[in-house]
């Protein structure tokens, strides 16, 4: 019998005959099965809560049973944000949802949109208009994923990092108060902070956060919490929990972060000029200032002006043309025995070398860390097989320079930097952070 049928049903006296008209009130089985639901979920939360006080179950997984269970029974409030993070390379949307955890009331991430756009804002530093478009298209596809409803809560944010930071003063604000004035006829929640350029220590602290955030370490023990290094275009941040007195002696890469448990010392430092893309561009252009036709000793000879583009600016790079280097195949796509030309590994790794170690100085406290590395570490690693796309994995230091000194030795048209990049990557990590060759890599 369906609730409707119930609800016409009139009640009947014990030998079927129809009850007096009595003002009665109606208990509608919708209010009783809506009663029947909360005594099943507040008995359900109350078992586990005992069952939790006592030991019975660990504490992550009853509090996840419980969040599971009052978020089919609708008793999860819901958060969005949307933020674009304008990198030096390129611009990037996340719109987030999370729900309040019914336990302890902090965010639980439920899912993410991620979109991208290339080149980074700083290319439009002469053109602002056509970089606002770009973010607004980005805004488009937020506007997709969060239901209209929620558009005037959701707060929206843009952070633009290394790339703007590399700009002039002038051209930088620029840009930035283009986005203000489209941000300010968008339906979202924006203030007069809602856009800026984030500085490397918040770049580096929101990293951190945000990693251990993922991995449900922020809530616990801060020695539990893992150290988070971030290779973007421009710089490179290290960011860990401080425990050590070497650590927390360094005040000036010492800050608190805010955590649901209370402040953290965080050891985070930024290095501008140390991202893949700016480093780059140092390198191909080491000992031939204000050029943009450039060799270097660390691209293959049979690249020949192609095209890399840096801090808004063209540069056509071009291997070594004369006294280059050879070796011998061993098949793949030359014939065996063939003379090829190849990067002189150990020339080019003494000049990133030289570059790297007047920039960066090994923190004490990181090799003790449990280590995740992300953004172009994980983009080189895919690239050449070192892990997967869609599962990442855990590698060490040296497969870094395994790949380097591979990619070195092949002539590859199609990925012209990649000896390059690779051989700055495995530097930066051996040698500029003073991580040892066997140390794990997340």
């Amino acid at each position: 019998m369906t609730n409707n049928e119930l609800r016409r049903r009139k009640h009947k006296d014990q030998n079927g005959r129809q009850a007096p008209n009595k003002k009665r009130k109606e208990i509608k089985p919708s209010t009783i099965h809506r009663s029947f639901f909360c005594l099943i979920i507040s008995g359900t939360i109350l078992t586990l809560f005992i069952l939790l006080y006592i030991d019975n179950i660990p504490w992550h997984l009853g509090h996840k049973a419980v969040d599971s269970i009052a978020k089919k029974f609708g008793y999860h409030k819901l958060v969005h944000a949307v933020v674009i993070d304008a990198g030096s390379t390129g611009s990037r949307v996340l719109a987030f949802t999370f729900h309040e955890s019914y336990l302890g009331g902090h965010l639980v991430l439920d899912k993410e949109l991620f979109k991208y756009t290339k080149p980074g804002l700083s290319s439009f530093a002469d053109n602002p208009k056509k970089g606002v478009a770009t973010i607004a298209n980005l805004l488009e596809e937020a506007k997709r994923e969060i239901p209209e409803k929620y558009w005037n809560k959701t707060p929206l944010i843009l952070k633009a990092t290394a790339g703007l930071r590399l700009l002039p003063q002038e051209k930088a604000e620029n840009l930035l108060n283009s986005v203000r004035e489209f941000f300010n006829q968008t339906p979202f929640l924006t203030s007069e902070d809602s856009v800026e350029i984030m500085d490397g220590i918040d770049e580096g602290i929101f990293s951190w956060f945000t990693v251990n955030f993922l991995l449900e370490r922020i809530h616990g023990n801060p020695a539990k919490t893992v150290a988070a290094l971030d290779l973007g275009g421009g710089s490179t941040q290290v960011t860990f929990s401080a425990l050590t007195p070497a650590s927390l002696s360094q005040k000036q890469y010492i800050h608190q972060a805010v955590s649901p448990n209370g402040l953290i010392p965080v050891y985070t430092h930024s290095y501008l000029g140390l991202g893949l893309m700016a480093a780059r561009k140092e390198i191909v252009t080491l000992n031939q200032p204000n050029q943009v036709n450039v060799t270097s000793e660390c691209i293959n000879h049979i690249i020949e002006r192609r095209k890399f583009h840096f801090g808004g600016r063209d540069y056509y790079v071009s291997g070594l043309q004369e006294n280059y280097p050879t070796s011998k195949t061993a098949g793949n796509t030359y014939s065996v025995g063939q003379e090829v030309p190849v990067v002189d590994f150990q020339k080019c790794s003494k000049i990133i070398t030289d570059y790297v170690i007047a920039k960066a100085k090994p923190p004490e406290e990181l090799p003790s860390k449990v280590i995740f590395a992300f953004s172009y570490y994980f983009d080189r690693a895919t690239e050449v097989g070192l892990i997967d796309e869609n599962t990442g994995g855990q590698i060490d230091v040296n497969a870094f320079k395994t790949a380097a000194e591979k990619s070195c030795a092949e002539p590859n048209a199609d990925q012209p930097f990649m000896c390059l990049d690779l051989t700055f990557i495995w530097v930066l990590l051996e040698k500029g952070f003073g991580l040892r060759g066997d140390a794990k890599i997340f």
